[in-house]
């Protein structure tokens, strides 16, 4: 048995402007979660480690010691 869609038009996004805009709508949410889980994964992975152990010589600092 053959399905036939009685009017072509119902399925074209032209035509249906509730399910299309429906559709688009939903994409557009979907869209933006993704790009703002995705920037926050990101910064997850590539946050500041800390201070790093910095070696100042000694005649650099705020009173130097000096030989």
């Amino acid at each position: 048995m053959e399905y036939e869609i009685d009017n072509p038009q119902e399925k074209d996004i032209k035509h249906n402007w509730v399910n299309s805009s429906r559709f688009l709508f939903y994409l557009q949410v979907f869209c933006i979660i993704a790009f703002i889980l995705g920037g926050c994964y990101r910064l997850y992975h590539q946050s500041y480690p800390g201070k790093p152990k910095v070696e100042v010589p000694d005649n650099t600092l705020y009173t130097p010691k000096y030989k």
